[in-house]
C-alpha cells in the first residue's frame, strides 16, 4: 500500500440528464499514481480529462446500466480505440452483469460484433467482488435499485470511500459503509414514492445510512431536480451529526 491519501474528484452529480455545468454521476478516485473513474455518466469524460486520459486510468467501475451512470463508455470506446489514445491493454472494466453485452448492442453497426474487449477488460460484479486495483481495495455490495446495481468501498492504508451507487437504503449499504471515513450517497427522492417500488435515498435516509454506518463525513450526491443541493445539505444534517457536504460538479476531496 502506498500510504498515499484518498482523492475523490467530483466529475459530475445530476440527475437524470445533464445540467449545463453538472454532467451526469461520475467521480475520479485517485490515491498516488491509482485512477479509479467511478461511475460515467452522461457528460462525464470530458471532465475527466483535465486530470487524466483514457490510458492513465487503471480501472473504472460501474454502479448500474441506467444512463446517467455509464452512457460516456460509449464514447470512451470510440477514444479507446478509434482517436489518439493508445492503450498498452484494454482498460479494466467493473460492472453489473451483462455489461459487456449492454455496450456491444448500442455499438455494433454491421454483423460484426464491436469489438468491445478491445477496449474494456470486463469483470462482472456480484455481491462481495473483491478487487485490488493499484494500492486500492475494492469490495462491491448488490444493492435494491429495480434493476442489478451495486455499492463500492474503496480502501488503501486504512481510508475508506464507499459509494452508495443508486439504491434505496438497505443492510448491505449500510455494512458495506461501517466505519467509513466517507459515505458518497446519493439523494435523489424529495419526497417517498407514493406507489410503486423504493429505488433511491431521500436526504433524511442518506443521514440515516450515514449514522447508522458510523460513517465520518456524508457526502450527498445525484441530489433530484425537485430538490437543490442546499435543501439535500440541511435534511441530512438533520438526521446525521457529522459533517454534511455536497458532491458539487469539480469539487476534491481529500481522504485521509
Amino acid at each position: 500500500m502506498s500510504g498515499e491519501p484518498l482523492h475523490l474528484t467530483v466529475l459530475g452529480s445530476a440527475t437524470p440528464y445533464p445540467g449545463v455545468d453538472n454532467p451526469c454521476s461520475g467521480y475520479l478516485v485517485s490515491s498516488g499514481d491509482t485512477h479509479i473513474w467511478m461511475d460515467a455518466g452522461s457528460g462525464t469524460l470530458g471532465p475527466l480529462q483535465r486530470h487524466v486520459r483514457l490510458d492513465e486510468l487503471d480501472a473504472i467501475w460501474i454502479s448500474h446500466l441506467h444512463a446517467d451512470h455509464s452512457a460516456d463508455l460509449l464514447t470512451a470506446y470510440y477514444g479507446a480505440l478509434y482517436a489518439d489514445i493508445n492503450l498498452a491493454a484494454p482498460i479494466p472494466l467493473y460492472g453489473p452483469p451483462g455489461i459487456a453485452d449492454r455496450l456491444a448492442d448500442f455499438l455494433t453497426n454491421t454483423g460484426a460484433r464491436s469489438p468491445v474487449e478491445a477496449a474494456f477488460a470486463v469483470s462482472e460484479l456480484h455481491d462481495g467482488h473483491q478487487a485490488a486495483v493499484g494500492s486500492l481495495r475494492l469490495t462491491s455490495r448488490a444493492v435494491p435499485h429495480g434493476m442489478p446495481a451495486f455499492a463500492v468501498r474503496i480502501e488503501t492504508a486504512g481510508t475508506s470511500l464507499v459509494y452508495s451507487g443508486d439504491t434505496a437504503p438497505c443492510p448491505s449499504l449500510t455494512e458495506l459503509a461501517e466505519g467509513c471515513d466517507v459515505l458518497l450517497c446519493e439523494a435523489e427522492s424529495a419526497q417517498e414514492p407514493v406507489e410503486g417500488e423504493k429505488v433511491h435515498h431521500t436526504p433524511e435516509d442518506a443521514g440515516d445510512t450515514a449514522g447508522a454506518a458510523g460513517a465520518g463525513r456524508l457526502i450527498v450526491t445525484h441530489v433530484g431536480r425537485f430538490l437543490t443541493p442546499q435543501q439535500a445539505v440541511a435534511r441530512a444534517s438533520a438526521r446525521f451529526d457529522g459533517p454534511v457536504e455536497h458532491a458539487a460538479p469539480n469539487a476534491l476531496f481529500s481522504i485521509g
